[in-house]
């Protein structure tokens, strides 16, 4: 389960955020993604399941977010942190992304790999990372899908990666067509942590169907 607030949200907070933390472990999550040197640090306090840490900047010269720099995995690996995941796009950024996994390699954390494709994957699963994920599927181009890449996550099964699909997991069905294509596991995101997303979601739907109703005839 990844427990990252909207920005700017009342939720985002680090009290709340351990409190999901708490609520998503007593229900059987058997990880969490937590953003933030400050939030891993509290969560870890507190439960007992792993921590998939990460580092998010918005930087004015690379469009890499996800754990950018050495030092957030330094950081993170003090935090608390069991896994760290960073992205793994071949785009310009700050430090290689070589760098950034050997990095987690010499801490006493597990790695993962953001990845937008299968080339992503499998420059990770050759360079010794231990987790690929689809994390960055569809979130670096222009216009960003609404369904998950489940075939992208058939393509890292199929090559015999540690799979975690992610990103547009937004139902129970969905997790279990992840499962069923070959992912060992499914974080699940904006559908159980971002209130006003999910909010949106039932808004638009009502709204669309109250709107073509007042176009049918009795």
């Amino acid at each position: 389960m990844s427990i990252q607030p909207v920005v700017g949200s009342p939720l985002e907070n680090t009290e709340f955020i351990v409190a999901m933390a708490l609520a998503a472990q007593t229900a059987g999550a058997k990880a969490l993604r937590i953003e933030g040197i400050a939030n891993v640090v509290a969560v870890a306090e507190k439960v007992t399941i792993p921590i998939i840490g990460i580092v998010k900047r918005d930087l004015i010269d690379s469009p890499v977010r996800i754990t950018p720099y050495i030092k957030d995995v330094e950081q993170l690996e003090i935090a608390g942190a069991s896994i760290i995941a960073f992205d793994a796009t071949d785009r310009v950024r700050p430090e290689t992304r070589e760098a950034i996994a050997d990095a987690i390699k010499d801490s006493e954390c597990f790695a993962m790999a953001d990845c937008s494709c299968f080339q992503d994957g499998r420059w990770a699963a050759e360079y010794g990372v231990d987790i690929i994920g689809s994390t960055l599927s569809g979130y670096v181009g222009e216009v960003e899908p609404t369904e998950p890449d489940l075939l992208l996550v058939r393509q890292f099964a199929d090559a015999g990666y540690f799979t975690m699909a992610e990103g547009r997991y937004n139902t129970p069905e969905l997790a279990a067509k992840a499962i069923a294509n070959g992912a060992i596991a499914v974080t699940v995101g904006s559908a159980l942590t971002r209130l006003e997303v999910v909010t949106q979601w039932f808004n638009t739907a009502t709204r669309a169907e109250v709107k073509q109703n007042e176009h049918v005839s009795y």
